[in-house]
């Protein structure tokens, strides 16, 4: 195992000496792991760290997962569609990305999106007739996972009947949860049990990445046993000799003195590590104006492009490294930027950073002071969908909407404060190009720009949003953020909403071209996504945000077009 190296210098080296003498002084990491809530805001943490020895009850129990792999081997599944969200989705995501199909075994796709246009994707993708779906959800409650649940039931239905259905489904799940009941009652496969101490977010070396992970034919023993060499790593009671509480000490100082932009560089090999990280960071510390945002697949520029608000971490898979990336890496170095090295030797070893990664979210949510195993911001938006499905249930529709400007089959929207603001600077010279400029206008030195998408998840989409992120710190100098939506309300959104108010968000909708019912409601996963963007809008506008929203209409391709295009412009002339 590799120990990180880091290169800091100024009030961030200072910050973390300091730091680093109260954790010695003060026993932390023993107060941690004996589960001292006091270490944060004296609360309920000490009930959230059952993570901590998840590990070794999963190594005592490697007979499950050996059995499971045979049983997906002998029943010859060719797809597995896993069916969650945030933390029941993002450690399954990576593992699919990272290590690819596995010979012999079947091929793990993940949904975690209500877009329409994106389950269909996926639904062409499967055999369903050959399809184990996998419903995985902590608390059984999460809108997307049971609505995903109903669609793909009822299809397996009408394709292998209704008394057969069943044996196409297995749940994870926490015990007790109206999931659980559901599975019972439809005689799913089997079910596997979440550990009601351990918070989504921190669930990855637990059943809800180690069940998708045996079905998908990985060496388990192998990614838990990595895991632990890292947890008896961050058992060191030396601060200065434990892995994860040395990360932790470096990402917590840096965020107190400033450098809350924790910007993630991965090599392309574990590249998609930086979506599980951002969750872990964001949910778990962006609360109370307080916070970490992380900085995940921002295209590189020169360092004079980044501000002193940023930290770089650069995870370098030493059996496949990136030229070019360490030539960027070189560069910020150079540049006096400060930079963390985690050296990774090959992608079992993302049992390790899992690990290490949790108890270095845990520390710097001690040093930064907020609790780092709640989401209080994450239920606001959950409470405003409902409320909005609840009325299209009701009323057959979601409540109408006025524009602050129409052209060309985009609109714009916002709130009177926000509309108030970028009226006055548009004046009597109306265009997308305008109101971009004076959205943009208002980021300053240590914001960041947030895109968040609500469209289908796909390499073009994200491409031509990329090219937006490109122009915004090309001209901007400010951290960059890409989200998909729904799939970021369970990840970034709680920091977007309840960290650091400097922020400056731009938010996307559309009409879908196609919808797709949702078994047993009026409302459809069209109306869903779009009750999900207007909850999210108005929680961000509620607090205080600087926030709009561009509805792009059904020809997709076209209007994103047009808005890059008035990106482009609107930025020149700024």
């Amino acid at each position: 195992m590799s120990q990180l190296k880091y290169n800091l210098s100024g009030d961030i080296a200072d910050s973390v000496k300091a730091h680093l003498a109260d954790w010695r002084a003060q026993k932390k990491v023993k107060r941690l792991w004996s589960g001292d809530a006091s270490l944060w805001t004296g609360n309920d943490e000490a009930e959230w760290l059952g993570w901590l020895n998840v590990t070794e009850s999963q190594i005592a129990d490697l007979r499950k997962f050996h059995e499971l792999a045979l049983e997906a081997r002998r029943e010859a599944f060719s797809d597995i569609l896993l069916l969650g969200m945030g933390g029941s989705s993002l450690c399954p995501e990576v593992l699919q990305n990272t290590f690819g199909q596995v010979a012999e075994f079947p091929q793990l796709h993940v949904l975690d999106s209500t877009d329409p246009a994106q389950i269909k994707t996926i639904e062409s993708k499967i055999n369903i007739a050959k399809t184990l779906f996998v419903v995985s959800s902590k608390s059984g409650t999460t809108l997307e996972p049971n609505i995903y649940k109903q669609y793909f039931f009822e299809s397996a239905a009408e394709v292998v009947g209704k008394d057969k259905a069943g044996a196409h489904f297995i749940a994870i799940t926490d015990p007790g949860s109206s999931l659980q009941k559901i599975a019972e009652a439809d005689h799913f496969r089997n079910i596997f049990f979440g550990v009601p101490s351990i918070g989504g977010r921190y669930s990855a070396l637990s059943d809800f990445g180690m069940v998708p992970a045996a079905l998908m034919g990985l060496d388990v023993d192998t990614l838990l046993q990595r895991a632990q060499a890292m947890v008896e790593a961050c058992r060191n009671r030396k601060p200065e000799q434990n892995p994860g509480a040395m990360l932790g000490i470096v990402l917590g100082a840096a965020a107190t003195t400033g450098r809350d932009k924790v910007t993630i560089i991965a090599s392309p090999g574990i590249f998609y590590l930086g979506a599980w990280l951002e969750q872990l960071l964001a949910e778990s510390t962006g609360k109370v104006g307080k916070g970490i945002i992380p900085v995940d697949r921002e295209p590189a520029g020169p360092p004079e492009v980044y501000g002193d608000d940023r930290i770089f971490v650069y995870l370098r898979l030493e059996a496949a490294s990136d030229q070019n990336q360490d030539a960027t890496v070189a560069a910020l170095e150079s540049a006096g930027h400060p930079v963390v090295h985690i050296p990774v030797q090959e992608i079992y070893c993302l049992g390790e950073e899992f690990f290490r990664w949790e108890i270095a979210t845990a520390v710097a949510g001690s040093i930064i002071g907020i609790n780092a195993f709640n989401q209080p911001d994450v239920e606001a938006s959950k409470i405003a969908t409902r409320k909005l499905t609840s009325e299209y249930e009701e009323k057959g529709s979601l409540p109408e909407e006025r524009p602050i400007f129409e052209r060309d089959g985009i609109k714009l929207f916002t709130d009177q404060k926000n509309a108030g603001e970028l009226n006055a600077a548009v004046g009597n010279q109306a265009s997308l190009s305008r109101y971009l400029a004076s959205h943009l206008s208002r980021l300053r030195a240590g914001d960041y720009f947030a895109l968040l998408a609500y469209i289908e998840m796909n390499a073009v989409h994200e491409a031509r949003l990329q090219q937006i992120r490109q122009l915004v710190l090309d001209h901007k100098h400010v951290a960059t953020c890409l989200g998909f939506g729904p799939r970021f309300l369970h990840s970034t959104g709680q920091a977007y909403k309840g960290g650091p108010n400097s922020g400056v968000f731009l938010q996307l909708t559309c009409d879908d071209a196609v919808d797709l019912p949702v078994p047993g409601q009026k409302y459809t996963f069209g109306v869903v996504k779009a009750a999900q963007a207007r909850g999210d809008f108005q929680v961000l506008v509620d607090r205080g945000r600087r926030a709009l929203r561009i509805h792009l209409g059904s020809d997709l391709d076209s209007s994103l077009d047009k808005l890059l295009a008035a990106c482009r412009e609107g930025l020149t002339t700024l």
